[in-house]
């Protein structure tokens, strides 16, 4: 029971800022997808303050909104489906995609990133937010999470170039950001 409120509050005192953060990182892209939205909050945040028509895309989440509330400044959408297909966004339609503490619960996350790096147009912005292996969220929950070289592997590999790992919150989050590649002409 105390464990369960620790996280909890642990929880809650850094997502405002967080969602912040990432709406200061994404602010001029128009055009975001949320993987592992969970209730679609991110989603509707960053609909209402910034503007931007945001797609939330969950699994399995008990907490998913039947109906998001709609947003006065953009169309917002949250829809069940398995991010590893993403078949209802069109080939560099996304200007950004974001996971925020999702990608350790993603059985196919290197699937997902490729499907991400898809959706994404040349130059768009793929953020990941996670919390660390050997962090105090493990310790709480119990989960198993990357380490920060890990997710930069993991970017890499995937094919987004500029990828930069930072650990942030008092080094109890990892921020994570890469681009796709602008697809310069070959000869």
């Amino acid at each position: 029971m105390v464990r369960n409120a620790l996280s909890h509050e642990f929880y809650e005192r850094i997502k405002p800022r967080l969602h912040q953060r990432i709406g200061r990182e994404l602010r001029l892209a128009g055009r975001v997808l949320d993987l592992g939205c969970g209730a679609c909050v991110l989603v509707e945040y960053l609909a209402q303050v910034y503007g931007q028509h945001v797609t939330g895309v969950d699994i399995s989440s008990a907490d998913f909104p039947k109906r998001p509330r709609a947003s006065r400044n953009a169309p917002i959408r949250c829809v069940r489906k398995d991010a590893t297909h993403l078949d209802f966004a069109a080939d560099k339609s996304v200007d950004a995609v974001v996971v925020l503490w999702a990608l350790h619960e993603m059985k196919h996350a290197r699937t997902i990133l490729g499907e991400a790096k898809r959706i994404l147009r040349p130059g768009g912005e793929i953020l990941i937010v996670e919390f660390p292996r050997d962090s105090l969220a493990q310790r709480l929950w119990g989960e198993n999470y990357y380490s920060p070289e890990e997710l930069a592997v993991m970017l890499d590999n995937a094919g987004y170039q500029e990828t930069t790992v930072r650990l942030i919150e008092r080094r109890q989050v990892i921020w994570v950001r890469g681009f796709r590649p602008q697809g310069l002409w070959k000869r």
